[in-house]
């Protein structure tokens, strides 16, 4: 066995991160809302066109803000993708609401639209939609259902910074985005997230809530000569340095996402016969959608199979994980939700799929070696 090991991730490194965080610790500034935070979200906003953006502290808390904002009660019902992170319907069962469990479209792993209308009742308040490795879900049929009864949109777009639909930015297309700047994502600063938005009113109460339900922010740009306690919120706004991470980050992004993208297309490109040899079947993109390059995975033919492409991976020495257990089937999920149908698709999903590392820095002959142990696999 190689003793050089290929690592599933690796958090990229922005040349500007430690002048920025040097930056910070020199002055007297270090928690959120300074001029890294300004100049971070400003990028963001251009990357996304997203009108209105807040930067968070996580994903999670970006989703636990949306769910504040759609003001999620016991009485309201949220339909999420069983084949999702736990943070997706966490954010709903904090609010007292019902998690509403529905399978996927088993070729993306985004959620199917036909589980989603089948699901809705008058109780429902929200569909969460994932687009899963940063390829966007079917948004023609979930705009159209949205519309039709009268349901909010929450993008869960941790993996989809910069991807589209039909020209439009993933996190821009519902009511409420959020995004995620954990290590394991394209651009990160440890821990991080944003809420993006394009409702002014909805924007004015985020940034409320944001700020522990304070108009701090207004005070702090000299709208108002005191801050007090206004509405219902908590601690969601990242420190200073945070931000300056990300700040760096940003800048780098289109070199950060070429090099990504040459990893995936380099499996894209070199996997099709092994594939077909071997029954796999690989991550594929719809021709008006632009992904991220968030992730590459496989789908095996069997769950004996996949973990049998695991083991063999790993004597290479080279980590390639499977993904999400399944909402439904989750010892939590069984509390605080209902599964009106069986998410067997979900399942089967979740017990055949592995991710390949990809990560801007692999090198051309690593990339090889991962492409040579996958196709060696029978």
């Amino acid at each position: 066995m190689t003793t050089d090991r290929i690592i599933f991730s690796r958090p990229f490194r922005a040349s500007r991160e430690l002048s920025n965080l040097e930056a910070v610790l020199g002055s007297d500034h270090s928690h959120g809302d300074g001029r890294f935070t300004a100049s971070a979200t400003a990028k963001l906003k251009e990357i996304t066109a997203a009108p209105h953006a807040l930067l968070t502290t996580s994903c999670t808390h970006a989703l636990e803000l949306s769910a504040l904002l759609l003001e999620l009660g016991p009485e309201d019902e949220v339909i999420v993708p069983s084949f999702a992170f736990t943070s997706a319907a966490t954010s709903v069962a904090l609010r007292g609401a019902t998690c509403v469990f529905v399978d996927i479209d088993e070729e993306s792993g985004n959620i199917d639209p036909d589980s989603v209308a089948a699901a809705i009742t008058d109780r429902t308040k929200a569909v969460v939609v994932m687009h899963y490795g940063g390829v966007a879900a079917d948004m023609t049929r979930l705009l159209a259902l949205s519309e039709l009864h009268g349901i909010a949109l929450i993008e869960d777009n941790a993996h989809g910074l910069g991807g589209s639909w039909q020209g439009r930015k993933l996190g821009t297309i519902g009511t409420l985005g959020t995004q995620s700047f954990h290590d394991t994502k394209n651009v990160h600063c440890g821990e991080g997230g944003a809420l993006l938005l394009s409702d002014e009113i909805l924007m004015g109460r985020a940034e409320i809530m944001r700020e522990k339900g304070t108009n701090r922010a207004r005070f702090l740009r000299g709208q108002v000569d005191k801050y007090s306690w206004q509405d219902i919120g908590s601690s969601y706004l990242p420190s200073e340095l945070n931000a300056a991470v990300l700040d760096a980050q940003l800048d780098e992004f289109e070199s950060i996402q070429a090099q990504r993208h040459r990893v995936w297309d380099t499996y894209a490109a070199q996997l099709p016969e092994w594939a077909e040899r071997t029954g796999a079947r690989l991550m594929t993109v719809p021709e008006d959608r632009e992904h991220t390059a968030h992730m590459f995975f496989v789908r095996m033919p069997s769950e004996a199979s996949r973990d049998g492409l695991i083991r063999h991976l790993a004597q290479q020495g080279i980590v390639a994980p499977f993904h999400y257990i399944p909402l439904d089937s989750s010892p939590a999920g069984l509390k605080y939700s209902r599964t009106p149908v069986p998410c067997t698709r979900s399942a089967r999903f979740s017990a055949t799929i592995l991710r390949l590392p990809l990560w801007p820095m692999l090198t051309e002959s690593q990339l090889g070696r991962v492409v040579d142990a996958v196709s060696a696999y029978a």
